[in-house]
């Protein structure tokens, strides 16, 4: 009886429906009963797997934290021993919303696991994700070192068969170089796959439970077997898993990162036209997304993308392009175009001031490149800053979740703010880099009285332009008319 219990526990962790099960087992003989209990062990060791996943970054810790809330037993590695012992006492050592709450019921519920041993994890899982860091060399292209030496452990290490499955956004053909590290090193069967994530940061808990699609790079029967049943219980929702060769998965992901940053830099060259000719691009994207062969997401205008991934990924595929004799003229000019409109506010800030913006100082509210994450990667705040030091203004900022991230990276060279407010006192402008929520309903009279002149310079157009016009503001957003008061 206590382990039909602990099955129906894990079954309801995985999202099975075993009430009618329940319900039928009670009034079953005891003969049947022994018989659904051996099928029961059965369907436990069919769909709830032991997997391991080595990295503990961004894209590795919500994904293990997923696999975990399905109802797997998840073994999370990573050669960082102070980050691995902070996650086994409940640490998260990222920001995402509603990560934590089932980073610790899952760590409660012992199906997470944290460790810096690699081999310990391997033996007891059937499954490897490879969640590893793929930075941009100096030439654009993604530096596969990480995934390479882990695939050559795995390779020395592994006893028995086992599926390896790139989660990293890697090019095209790595699925085959890692098939070929591992083959190197061993005679035991294997296979790997391409799994790539859709992750957006600030709403990847949601995203993970709730994915739109899950696409499989997998050319082994076996392999896609073993995926279709971590999966499951998204398709059992109606959730599509998509089947496709590994070459075909790893573009998937270039390709759909790389369109959503051509589309948000279309949208920024809408904008600055819209500024030349008097439009207004709020209106334009209303027009343009309720056609839904365009949509209403990433439309919206600003000072350009960036994070870990649309600028990176941008990057990597038109150098594998290059190398493939192959010009992408479309995401070279979005490359180009998104490195102006990062600091296409500056020229309007020293406009402003005359031409000279020596010793002025300017408050920064929000550094992180979007809301809901301490990501400063490609953050367009930090283009602006170093600019902005350079033609000799001061800098004030103010950001609740990534500060520290940038005090890391930038020290004494700018001054940090206790709250937005503190940010603004004697500031001669304030700049918007990031549409936290709390910056969007601000006393404007608080903000008068503490600031030198009234003034904004709003890089993700996060009021309506009545607001700071009712308020007296001088106020310059991004494709709209500039409120000059």
């Amino acid at each position: 009886m206590q382990i039909y219990e602990v099955f129906i526990k894990k079954a309801k962790s995985s999202y099975y429906q075993v009430n009618m099960l329940n319900f039928i087992y009670t009034k079953l003989s005891a003969f049947v009963k022994v018989f659904l209990l051996l099928l029961s062990l059965n369907f436990l060791k069919t769909y709830i797997l032991n997997i391991t996943i080595v990295g503990t970054g961004y894209v590795g810790l919500v994904t293990g934290t997923t696999l975990a809330e399905l109802g797997n037993s998840v073994y999370c590695v990573d050669i960082d021993e102070k980050k691995v012992e902070g996650m086994k006492n409940g640490v998260v050592p990222i920001y995402e919303p509603n990560l934590e709450e089932m980073f610790l019921r899952n760590i409660q519920a012992e199906r997470l696991f944290f460790t810096t041993n690699l081999k310990e994890a391997l033996d007891k899982s059937e499954v490897i994700y490879l969640a590893l860091p793929t930075p941009p060399g100096e030439d654009g292209s993604a530096d596969l070192s990480y995934v390479i030496k882990v695939a050559n452990d795995i390779g020395e290490m592994m006893t028995e068969y086992k599926v390896v499955v790139n989660k990293s956004t890697v090019p095209v053909g790595t699925a085959d170089k890692v098939r070929e590290v591992i083959s190197s090193k061993t005679q035991i069967p294997f296979d790997v796959v391409s799994n790539p994530e859709f992750l957006r940061e600030g709403f990847a808990v949601e995203d993970s439970m709730n994915p739109a699609r899950v696409v499989v790079g997998a050319s082994s029967e076996k392999a896609q077997d073993i995926m279709a049943k971590i999966y499951q219980p998204f398709t059992n929702t109606g959730i599509p898993i998509i089947f496709m060769d590994e070459k075909s998965s790893e573009l998937t992901k270039y390709a759909a990162n790389s369109f959503l940053a051509v589309k948000i830099t279309f949208m920024n060259e809408i904008a600055n036209y819209c500024e030349k000719v008097g439009a207004d691009v709020d209106k334009v994207r209303l027009g343009m997304g309720s056609d839904d062969r365009i949509g209403q997401r990433f439309l919206f205008p600003g000072i350009g993308y960036g994070g870990s991934c649309f600028p990176k990924d941008v990057k990597a595929l038109i150098k594998s392009g290059k190398q493939e004799d192959f010009n992408f003229q479309i995401l070279e000019a979005t490359e180009n175009v998104n490195i102006a409109q990062k600091v296409i506010l500056v020229s309007e800030i020293e406009k402003y001031f005359g031409g000279n913006i020596e010793g002025k100082t300017i408050a920064f509210w929000g550094l992180a490149f979007k809301a809901n994450t301490d990501d400063i990667r490609e953050a367009s705040s930090l283009d602006n800053i170093a600019l902005l030091l350079e033609k000799g203004a001061k800098i004030v900022a103010y950001d609740a979740v990534a500060e520290s991230n940038v005090q890391k990276l930038l020290g004494d060279k700018i001054q940090y703010a206790k709250n937005m407010y503190e940010a603004l006192e004697n500031a001669d402008a304030l700049f918007i880099a990031t549409e936290w929520s709390e910056f969007k309903n601000p006393n404007f009279e608080l903000m008068a009285q503490k600031m030198n002149g009234k003034v904004i310079f709003d890089g993700r157009n996060i009021y309506p332009l009545e607001i700071p016009e009712q308020n007296g503001f001088y106020y310059k957003s991004i494709g709209r008319k500039t409120i000059l008061n």
